[in-house]
């Protein structure tokens, strides 16, 4: 999970905190989004630090060719497909979660996934799982940009939220203890509201599915690009 750079300065950033980032080292949490309101969403770090599993799994077998994970954290996703002869390249803002994905031996960029990337426009299959479909707090424009990034009739599998949510809220990342991370928007999307918005930004419904309490759906980007 991650988020675009909005700001200069690393206490400014979402995602550049330090609780996440000792979350990232660390390999576990707690740590949780927090709204406004004080309610709280629990985020899975040792999920993401850890091995890839059964729900994990019905995306990787899922993609095609070479994949770009955006949002990557850890790495766990770029790290098991590389091993399996996908070209796998990971996108994140955190500096600590970048590093554990190339010290593992896979491939990471520390960037917005709205900066330029490499090879835009070439990639087979993105990601955007552990609700990085929330990123900027603007699904849309997301969507869009990722048109931008994979081939024509490429790939897009997201993972959304568990039942038939459409909200934009202001978070912070914090472990409930210490300092929490800069305000910043989130979104959050169930499959209803992510079809909505994928039919808007042109991309075609393929499939969704449900694996271990975990949802999905996978886009098909047009023939031609835009």
């Amino acid at each position: 999970m991650s988020a675009p750079e909005t700001g200069a300065g690393t206490r400014a950033t979402p995602w550049l905190c330090d609780p996440y980032s000792r979350a990232l080292a660390d390999g576990h949490g707690p740590l949780y989004l927090r709204r406004t309101d004080g309610w709280m969403l629990p985020l899975e770090v040792e999920r993401w630090c850890g091995a890839t599993d059964v729900a994990d799994e019905s995306v990787l077998e899922r993609s095609e060719g070479d994949v770009l994970d955006v949002g990557c954290g850890p790495g766990r996703m770029v790290l098991t497909l590389t091993s399996r002869g996908h070209r796998a390249l990971g996108v994140d803002t955190n500096p600590v979660a970048v590093a554990r994905v190339v010290e593992a031996g896979g491939r990471a960029v520390r960037a917005s996934v709205f900066a330029p990337l490499p090879e835009e426009g070439r990639w087979h299959t993105a990601l955007l799982i552990d609700g990085n479909i929330g990123i900027g707090g603007t699904p849309s424009a997301l969507l869009s940009r990722m048109r931008e990034l994979v081939r024509p009739r490429g790939l897009l599998i997201v993972e959304t939220a568990g039942r038939d949510v459409h909200e934009y809220v202001t978070v912070q990342v914090t472990d409930g203890r210490g300092e929490p991370g800069a305000p910043f928007t989130w979104a959050r999307l169930g499959l209803p509201a992510l079809r909505s918005y994928a039919e808007d930004t042109g991309w075609r419904w393929s499939d969704s599915w449900r694996t271990r309490g975990r949802w999905f759906a996978a886009l098909r980007a047009p023939c031609r690009p835009r």
